[in-house]
């Protein structure tokens, strides 16, 4: 700290949290303004702004340690940084913005006895993904410290994934959930991102790709096609890729599952 910290990674860590800021404001703007019965456009335009800035702060996060490592920047203070910024832009404004926007139908009423302990209930899913994304950070920063770590995958869903579901599921549905059903259909999304978060199912960490390395101009055309699908139809296709990449990680421990193991190996190799 005596010999400053490096300032474009923390640039960019700061934009990260700027936008989770953003992000809970606009949330609690959306949630003044919706009224029972009724759906405003501005609250809708205020939850979807929510969850844009959500995904913003998932490109600023994905930049900092990309440009830290390339400039060779990397420093504890960093780390411990981008980890609280992600707390706030990841943690705290996702499952804010899910209970505002996914919780109103808990103020109509149903008529049913147990429809009331669902109120209790979403505040425990909605704590749950708080709590479970810290701890996923906290055993992160305590796995890069270890040496052996194959830095090619996760332990479990990264924080910015489990967040940027979220925000997808809300950029696409934009309006608030008003029935019962749905409801509780995404209390269980929410309650599955929180036990992947603190799982061990692998997930790609894409951090082994080496942006300096000279790659085919179909790779070019590749992401370029990605990106203009994103402006075109931003709704579709990153509710596409935010799944796609959660359920990689059952895909990867099928595929491990099913592969022999060494011990196997050795006895199919003696006989």
């Amino acid at each position: 700290m005596e010999r400053g910290v490096s300032l474009v990674p923390s640039m960019f860590t700061m934009g990260t949290l700027a936008c989770g800021f953003y992000a809970l404001l606009s949330t609690l703007r959306g949630a003044q303004l919706l009224t029972p019965g009724t759906v405003d456009g501005a609250a809708v335009a205020a939850f979807d702004n929510a969850a844009k800035a959500i995904g913003w702060a998932v490109v600023f996060d994905g930049l900092d340690g990309r440009i830290a490592r390339l400039i060779r920047s990397t420093s504890s203070f960093g780390r411990e940084f981008d980890s609280l910024a992600d707390v706030i832009a990841f943690g705290l404004a996702p499952s804010v913005l899910a209970y505002a926007w996914g919780m109103r139908w808990l103020a109509m009423d149903y008529g049913h006895e147990w429809t009331r302990h669902l109120q209790p209930l979403s505040w425990i899913v909605c704590f749950a993904f708080v709590i479970c994304g810290a701890g996923r950070l906290a055993r992160f920063n305590l796995q890069s410290t270890r040496g052996g770590t194959d830095h090619r995958f996760f332990v479990g869903i990264p924080i910015p994934a489990a967040a940027g579901l979220v925000a997808a599921v809300v950029h696409w549905t934009k309006l608030p959930l008003d029935y019962w059903v749905s409801g509780i259909a995404w209390l269980a999304i929410l309650s599955l991102l929180a036990f992947l978060m603190v799982s061990r199912i692998r997930y790609f960490s894409f951090k082994s790709l080496d942006l300096r390395r000279r790659r085919p101009y179909a790779t070019f055309i590749f992401v370029g096609l990605i990106a203009w699908s994103i402006f075109l139809f931003s709704e579709q296709v990153l509710l596409l890729i935010a799944s796609a990449y959660m359920l990689s990680g059952f895909v990867y421990r099928a595929a491990a599952r099913s592969q022999p193991s060494e011990s196997d190996s050795r006895e199919v190799n003696a006989v």
